[in-house]
């Protein structure tokens, strides 16, 4: 009966917020997503901890298949797509309405579309 009432309850907030975020999901803890409107995840996705996800991010699949894996302490900007077999290793940063087709290393600002490299942030930076 507990589990019939937490599907309910998910199901109602994803119309109310306009998300699609599947309950068998890989998520680690602290994921912070503060304006949760038109968020997609496939649910083979893999999200580390204390992620930041803005509003309208895709993370899916290709058409050749694979699934994103996104480390800890990633940051993905409003409207960003992430797709594919891709990794967001550690502290990567992802600018609004990047497409993101490859891997991303830790501690690099990725932008643009296809997305590239645009800066290389320190690893002592907060």
């Amino acid at each position: 009966m507990l589990s019939k009432i937490c599907v309910l309850r998910h199901r109602f907030w994803s119309v109310v917020c306009g998300a699609d975020i599947p309950l068998n999901c890989t998520i680690g803890g602290g994921l912070s997503i503060p304006h949760p409107n038109g968020i997609v995840i496939h649910p083979n996705a893999k999200i580390g901890v204390s992620c930041l996800i803005h509003q309208q991010v895709s993370i899916g699949t290709k058409r050749e298949g694979g699934f994103p894996t996104i480390m800890s302490h990633v940051d993905i900007g409003a409207g960003a797509k992430i797709l594919g077999n891709v990794t967001l290793h550690e502290h990567a940063m992802v600018g609004a309405n990047a497409v993101v087709v490859k891997n991303v290393q830790a501690y690099e600002v990725v932008a643009g579309i296809p997305a590239r490299v645009i800066k290389k942030l320190n690893s002592d930076q907060p």
